[in-house]
């Protein structure tokens, strides 16, 4: 690889590093976003769902954006956007310093995650696997940075600083961007029609949404369900780290064995059945079993993720209609998913437990394994 190269794979890596500690570090600072900034349970969750949401909405419009747009200007817009939405909480922790923020964070993070695969599939395409994993890499370990520091950084700085030191990587990461891109020649712009079948595109969207509900879920409330069990805020944060460290592996894993499954059906149903056990875990044995719950969720959730997206692959018959087919899958998927973490507030506001959460999520899982059924292998449809 030249050094244009290289410099590229870490510039995407650190992109990637900036797209999740908006959301992860919530979790580990759930008593101290309800002592000091008074949120309720129903509006914790909401720090999660708003941008998650955002992200899905934003993801919908993929195909328009990089029409109009181009990959450089908007990744750049959305860095920017970014880097505002984490400074501003800086100096405001009032409710609707916070909800504004999240919208506006996670906007920019679907901007960036719509528009950076097609960046990569167009100028590095000999290379788009390797950046790619750089860039999904980066992601995960993005929100295991932040779910680890979280309390620490507020027990040294307290809370509006904590919130607002990912700016700086974001600054970081905007510096090297524009860096890179003002050596970039300009873009041309071109939008092509695509038509995709409802009926497919709909079981796709449904099965991402709800897989990835199971992350948000757990992004969201693991943490508080581990503090209410008695732990402390930085334990529940360095086990939430742990957590997605173990979706980096699972998802390596499963980049390095598909190929050895032409039917998709055999590693999917195995990862669900991994994830239901994980739930399990935390219904039968709400925070007393962190290592198995840890490695069997991470496992599950790490591996589902990414084998989403290849299903989604799968039943594209052209490029154009694989990145059109993403857009959709993704934006509604997000969408689903952004209602787990509310359903849980509303839960926990309501009196009950998180075991109502996880089983609800378990439900899904199940659905899930049904729906995993009917992907059969393209070929042989």
């Amino acid at each position: 690889m030249t050094s244009s190269l290289f410099m590229f794979a870490f510039i995407a890596f650190l992109i990637g590093l900036n797209l999740r500690p908006i959301l992860a570090s919530i979790g580990p600072l759930f008593p101290v976003l309800q002592r000091e900034a008074g949120l309720s349970a129903t509006e914790f969750s909401l720090l999660t769902t708003l941008p998650v949401a955002m992200m899905g909405l934003v993801a919908l419009s993929g195909p328009w954006l990089l029409a109009r747009t181009g990959a450089v200007r908007g990744i750049t817009v959305g860095l920017s956007i970014l880097l505002f939405a984490c400074l501003f909480r800086g100096f405001s922790t009032s409710l609707t310093g916070l909800m504004s923020t999240a919208l506006a964070g996670g906007a920019s993070i679907g901007m960036i995650q719509a528009l950076m695969p097609a960046l990569i599939k167009k100028e590095y395409a000999q290379s788009a696997s390797t950046f790619m994993s750089l860039f999904s890499t980066g992601i995960m370990a993005g929100a295991a940075l932040a779910a680890a520091t979280a309390e620490p950084l507020f027990t040294r700085l307290d809370l509006k600083p904590t919130l607002a030191i990912a700016g700086l990587l974001t600054l970081l990461a905007l510096i090297f961007w524009l860096s890179w891109a003002r050596h970039r020649p300009a873009e041309k712009t071109v939008f092509a029609e695509v038509t995709l079948s409802s009926s497919r595109t709909g079981l796709l969207l449904l099965f991402f949404g709800i897989g990835t509900g199971a992350y948000t879920l757990v992004l969201a409330w693991l943490p508080p369900l581990y503090i209410q069990a008695g732990w402390s805020a930085r334990s529940s944060g360095y086990m939430l780290a742990w957590l997605t460290l173990t979706e980096v592996v699972a998802g390596f894993a499963v980049s390095a064995l598909l190929s050895r499954f032409p039917d998709r059906r055999v590693p999917l149903v195995t990862v669900l059945l991994v994830l239901l056990a994980g739930l399990m875990c935390l219904v039968l044995a709400p925070g007393t079993t962190p290592v198995v719950s840890t490695l069997l969720l991470g496992t599950g959730i790490g591996a589902l993720f990414p084998l989403s997206l290849i299903v989604t692959f799968d039943h594209a018959r052209t490029p154009a209609e694989a990145g059109k087919l993403l857009s959709r899958v993704q934006g509604g998927g997000y969408l689903i998913a952004a209602l787990m973490p509310l359903i849980a507030g509303i839960v926990r506001d309501s009196g009950a437990s998180l075991t109502t959460a996880w089983l609800i999520m378990g439900a899904g899982v199940i659905l899930l394994i049904v729906i995993a059924m009917r992907f059969k292998p393209v070929t042989t449809r």
